[in-house]
């Protein structure tokens, strides 16, 4: 159960708490008002239903800066429940603004809801995107970036331009089809495109750049499925930050992105005068879906029509040890400065005493002759209430504490659960992911980011831990476990 105020009592409340914090508080607000529809798209050259922000698709940027107050009014004119949740974006003491179905009342169809968020001590690269009935097959997605106080130093000079690649696997089903799939107990086919910014095969758009300037690129995977390759071709990438992390500033001809993560690189227009294949592709599956956009220096005297299957662009072999090497070399800048000015490894997480191990391995099952996936022998099961109501309210029977193991259980089936594993405030967890599957796989932890201390292939054991990166792991919110292999992150419950 879910309880709605009316619209004109909300809007009411939130000028009273707008001007209480007005006067309470020094950081900025930014306001934004959005109508959620749907629309025609045909990001693959096929007409099909879309979901736009504002009539946009993808939806609009948000540009915000660290500590700002964002106050942004969503209206769903769709005709089924929506919300919104922020890929990244630390929502300290303030999970009911999430945008998942267990911490946040879904907006019904034809009313709205207003999500107050404060980017406390944050920078970085995001996206937000729709949680439910899997929307965000139709789109619903866009960029989000914190940009750094302007008395903070970031540790390279402002670049030339700022440009947001929202890439990711797409279908030709509506998503109503996929759904059904879904509760119908099947996989979802194969995805049958990849986009950057919402086009397809078809998109021929270009960005005009002036030789020797550099610039910055922000890139997210915002599909279901598939890692997907970042590429330019003739141009090297310099990775600066990764998810609010700012990095060791090494060069890349090429970056596997999974589904759910943000990098930000510098890339420096530093050949001769013409245009240049940008390229993204699939990675880890038999069929190769390519898409790809063009990079126009401004003096270009030729014209240049993108082709995905460009030879000038070679794609990295698909071997995970090569993936998995690049994952461990993306490390933080202890020396550059965060969202405060303090360094990023002023805080040594390599010395705390781990509160707790847990092992959660994915494993895939058919129940009752539907297909299921759980966490340590746990399968999902939503609940009738948002398991942060029942809780806050004392609701009992929604949601059983304690029901996920904190190892798996082999050997003993799956069973299906509204489950929750319990925590103690300021515990601070070790977390090993394991895959015995031949799929990558994408863990977000939403509202908290985390060390990413190691990852290999294999299974996990004590010995792994002399392995362990206790010095400058990157600390994102989105985490990949490559086929049968493992990744631990440590993080700390506040």
């Amino acid at each position: 159960m879910c309880w709605w105020l009316n619209g004109a009592v909300w809007t009411m409340m939130m000028m009273t708490i707008s001007i209480i914090s007005f006067v309470q508080a020094d950081d900025p607000y930014r306001f934004f008002d959005w109508r959620v529809t749907y629309g025609n798209i045909s990001p693959l050259g096929i007409p099909q239903r879309g979901i736009l922000i504002n009539g946009q698709y993808p939806g609009p940027d948000i540009y915000s800066v660290t500590n700002d107050n964002l106050i942004i009014n969503v209206h769903n004119d769709l005709d089924e429940p929506f919300l919104l949740s922020w890929n990244g974006v630390q929502l300290r003491k303030n999970s009911y603004q999430d945008g998942v179905y267990g911490t946040t009342c879904p907006i019904p169809p034809g009313k709205n809801y207003t999500y107050a968020i404060q980017v406390k001590d944050q920078i970085g690269s995001f996206f937000y995107f729709p949680s439910l009935a899997v929307h965000k097959a139709a789109g619903g997605f866009g960029g989000f970036r914190i940009l750094s106080r302007p008395r903070i130093p970031v540790p390279f000079p402002e670049p030339a331009g700022d440009f947001t690649f929202l890439i990711g696997d797409w279908f030709k089903h509506d998503h109503k089809v996929l759904k059904a799939i879904l509760d119908r107990g099947h996989k979802l086919p194969l995805p049958q495109g990849v986009l950057i910014n919402g086009q397809g095969v078809s998109y021929m758009s270009s960005i005009t750049v002036h030789k020797g300037k550099t610039y910055r690129f922000r890139i997210s995977n915002v599909g279901l499925q598939h890692t997907l390759n970042f590429r330019i071709q003739g141009h090297q990438m310099k990775l600066v930050e990764v998810e609010g992390t700012h990095t060791v500033q090494s060069m890349y001809t090429s970056l596997d992105i999974h589904v759910g993560q943000s990098y930000s690189v510098l890339v420096t227009m530093d050949q001769p005068d013409q245009d240049y294949d940008i390229v993204v592709s699939t990675k880890f599956v038999a069929k190769k879906l390519l898409v790809s956009s063009t990079i126009h220096y401004s003096n270009s005297r030729h014209s240049h029509s993108s082709s995905a299957n460009s030879v000038h662009v070679q794609q990295p072999a698909d071997e995970l040890d090569w993936s998995i090497k690049q994952a461990r070399s993306i490390r933080t800048n202890l020396t550059a400065s965060g969202p405060r000015p303090n360094p990023q490894g002023s805080y040594h997480y390599g010395r705390i005493k781990i509160s707790r191990t847990l092992i959660l391995e994915s494993s895939a099952a058919l129940v009752k002759r539907k297909q299921r996936y759980a966490i340590n022998g746990v399968s999902f099961v939503p609940g009738d209430t948002p398991l942060k109501l029942a809780d806050y309210f004392k609701i009992k029977g929604v949601f059983k504490m304690g029901s996920i193991p904190d190892k798996p259980r082999r050997g003993r089936g799956m069973r299906m659960e509204t489950s929750v594993m319990g925590a103690h405030h300021r515990d601070f967890l070790e977390i090993i992911f394991q895959n015995r599957e031949k799929i990558v796989q994408s863990y977000h932890l939403d509202g908290y980011s985390f060390w990413v201390v190691g990852t290999d292939r294999g299974t996990w054991s004590k010995a792994s831990r002399r392995e362990y990166n206790l010095r400058d792991a990157i600390s994102r919110s989105t985490t990949q476990v490559q086929i049968v292999s493992n990744s631990i992150y440590l993080t700390k419950i506040f």
